[in-house]
C-alpha cells in the first residue's frame, strides 16, 4: 500500500487514544498483563468449572432437581445483567479500583460459595460472583485497551487475552474435574481465592492507569436501571425456555419485556447528556460487527461444551477428569491460533482477513462433529474437530477482542469493554437454550420413529441423544458461517470515521488507517 500506517500505532487527532503513546509507555505494562490475564483466567474458569461440581454439591446441600439450575442462572443473571454497569463504574471510579475490588468481593463469594451449608446460601453466593465479575470483567478488558496503544505490542497482549478468554473454559472442565474427583466440590469455589489474592496484590504494585482516561460524567441512573432489568430479563427469557420451553408464558413475558425494557434504553441513551453507553459505542461499524459475530460464534461455542461434554461422559462412559483432558486440543488450538497466528498476523493484514477464515474453519471442525455416532474414534473425529474449532476461534477471537475497544475514547473504554462480555454472555444464553432445545427436540423425535423395532431401549436412547446432538451442532455449524459472513462485511478494517462518512469497503485506501501496522 502506499498509504502506510506509521508503526506508532496512532490514527490521528480525530480519533483519540490513551495518553501512554508508546514513546512513554508504562514501563510495568507486560507485569501488569500477568495480573490482568490471570483475572480473566479466573472468571472464565468459573463459568465452567462448577457444572462439573454441580451434582455433587446438588447431593450435598439438598438442592431440589427444579432449583438446580439457580445455581448457574443466578451467576449468569447477576453477570450478565450488571455488565454495563460495571464497565461505566470503572470508567468513572477508575479501572484499577474497579480491578482490585472487583477480585476481593469475587474471592469473598467464592468463599462463600466453598462454605455453603443451605441452598439459599449457595444461590447467594453465586450472585454476589455475578456481581462482582460485572465489576472486574469489563475493567480487565478496559486496561489493556488503555496500557497497550502501540500496534504490534497489542497484538501480543490481546492475543494472550484471546487466548484465555477462547480456551479458559476448556480449562475449567478439566480443572473441575480433578477437584471434583480428588478433592471436593467445595474447591471448584475456594480456587478463585488464590487467583483473586496474586491478582489483586499485583494489581495494587504493578498497574498504573493511564491520566486523563477517567470519566467525570456523572452517572446516568436511569440508563442502569433499564440495562440492568432488560439485560436480565433477556437472560432470563433463555435460561427459563431451556427447561419450560419457548412457549411458555413466562418466557414469552421475559422476552416482551426485555425488548420493552431495552428498547426505552436506547432511547434514554439517545437523548440524557452523560448516557450510561454512548450509542457511538455500538453504531460504529467495525465494534457492531465484533459485538454481533462474536456474540453468535459464541452461541456455537457453548452449544459444543455442553453436547461433547455429554457425549463423553454419558455416551462414551469418560470421567469427569478424562473429559477435562479430551478438551486439551481444543485449547492447545486456541493457544497457538491467538498469540501465533492471530498475532503474528494482525500487524499484517486486515482483522476482517483473520476473523472470517477464523470463524470458517472453526466452523469446519464443528462439522466434522456432525458425524458422531455411538462409537466415533476420539482420534479420528473429536480430536482433529477441536483442533480445528481452537485453531479457527484463537485466530478470530484475537483481533474481535483489540477492535472491540480500538478507537474508543479512553473515557468510554470500560462501557465499550462491558459490550464484549455482554455479547458473549448474552450468546451463551441464547446458545445454551437454543441449541439444547433443537437437541431434545431432535431426540424426542428419533427415539418415537425408532422405538417400534429397537431390540435394547439404553441403545436407542444413546442412539436418539448422539442424533439430538448432531442436529443442533448443523445449527451452530450454520450459526459460524453466519458469524464469519457479518464479520467480513462489517468489520471493513477502517478507521471508524472513514467507515461511517464514506462508507469505506474495506480497500487499499480505506485500509490504510486501520488499527495496524501496514508496511
Amino acid at each position: 500500500m502506499s498509504k502506510t500506517a506509521h508503526t506508532t500505532g496512532t490514527t490521528g487527532p480525530s480519533e483519540p487514544l490513551a495518553p501512554n503513546q508508546p514513546g512513554a509507555a508504562d514501563p510495568q505494562r507486560w507485569k501488569a498483563l500477568i495480573f490482568i490475564a490471570l483475572a480473566q483466567l479466573m472468571v472464565v474458569l468459573d463459568a465452567t468449572i462448577v457444572n462439573i461440581a454441580l451434582p455433587t454439591a446438588q447431593q450435598d446441600l439438598g438442592i431440589s432437581d427444579g432449583n438446580r439450575q439457580w445455581v448457574i442462572t443466578a451467576y449468569a443473571l447477576a453477570f450478565g445483567g450488571l455488565l454495563l454497569f460495571g464497565g461505566r463504574v470503572a470508567d468513572i471510579w477508575g479501572r484499577r479500583r474497579t480491578f482490585v475490588a472487583g477480585l476481593g468481593g469475587f474471592a469473598l463469594a467464592s468463599a462463600l460459595g466453598g462454605a455453603a451449608t443451605s441452598e439459599a446460601m449457595m444461590l447467594g453466593a453465586r450472585a454476589l460472583q455475578g456481581v462482582f465479575g460485572a465489576l472486574l470483567a469489563p475493567a480487565a478488558l478496559s486496561l489493556l485497551a488503555v496500557m497497550f496503544t502501540d500496534a504490534r505490542e497489542r497484538a501480543k497482549a490481546f492475543g494472550i487475552y484471546g487466548a484465555i478468554a477462547g480456551g479458559g473454559g476448556a480449562v475449567g472442565l478439566l480443572l473441575g474435574g480433578f477437584l471434583t474427583e480428588y478433592l471436593d466440590w467445595r474447591w471448584t469455589f475456594y480456587v478463585n481465592i488464590p487467583f483473586a489474592v496474586v491478582a489483586a496484590l499485583g494489581a495494587y504494585f504493578v498497574i498504573r492507569e493511564p491520566s486523563g482516561a477517567r470519566n467525570r460524567a456523572p452517572l446516568d441512573i436511569p440508563g442502569v436501571i433499564l440495562s440492568t432489568t432488560g439485560l436480565v430479563a433477556l437472560v432470563y427469557g433463555f435460561t427459563r425456555a431451556e427447561h419450560s420451553g419457548w412457549t411458555d408464558g413466562w418466557t414469552i413475558g421475559m422476552f416482551v419485556l426485555s425488548a420493552v425494557l431495552l428498547a426505552a434504553f436506547v432511547a434514554v441513551e439517545s437523548k440524557v447528556k452523560a448516557p450510561l453507553l454512548p450509542l457511538r459505542v455500538l453504531t460504529e461499524r467495525n465494534r457492531g460487527g465484533v459485538y454481533l459475530s462474536l456474540g453468535l460464534a459464541v452461541i456455537a461455542m457453548f452449544g459444543l461444551f455442553l453436547f461433547l461434554t455429554y457425549y463423553l461422559q454419558v455416551v462414551r462412559g469418560y470421567s469427569p477428569v478424562k473429559t477435562g483432558f479430551a478438551f486439551m486440543p481444543m485449547v492447545v488450538g486456541m493457544i497457538v491460533g491467538s498469540t501465533q497466528i492471530g498475532t503474528r498476523l494482525m500487524t499484517r493484514v486486515a482483522p476482517r482477513l483473520l476473523m472470517a477464515p477464523g470463524f470458517l474453519l472453526a466452523a469446519l471442525g464443528m462439522l466434522l462433529l456432525t458425524q458422531l455416532d455411538l462409537d466415533s474414534s476420539y482420534t479420528t473425529v473429536v480430536l482433529p474437530a477441536q483442533l480445528l474449532l481452537g485453531l479457527g476461534m484463537g485466530t478470530a477471537f484475537m483481533p474481535a477482542m483489540s477492535l472491540s475497544t480500538f478507537g474508543v475514547d479512553p473515557a468510554d473504554s470500560g462501557v465499550a469493554s462491558a459490550m464484549v462480555n455482554t455479547s458473549q454472555q448474552v450468546g451463551g444464553a441464547i446458545g445454551t437454550a437454543l441449541l439444547n432445545t433443537i437437541a431434545a427436540s431432535a431426540t424426542t423425535a428419533y427415539i418415537a420413529d425408532h422405538a417400534a423395532g429397537a431390540a435394547d431401549p439404553k441403545v436407542l436412547e444413546f442412539q436418539g441423544m448422539v442424533h439430538g446432538f448432531t442436529s443442533a451442532i448443523w445449527w451452530a455449524v450454520g450459526i459460524l458461517v453466519a458469524s464469519a459472513a457479518i464479520a467480513f462485511t462489517l468489520v471493513n478494517s477502517g478507521r471508524p470515521e472513514i467507515g461511517a462518512a464514506g462508507g469505506g469497503t474495506g480497500d487499499a485506501e480505506d485500509e490504510v488507517k486501520v488499527p495496524v501496522v501496514v508496511h
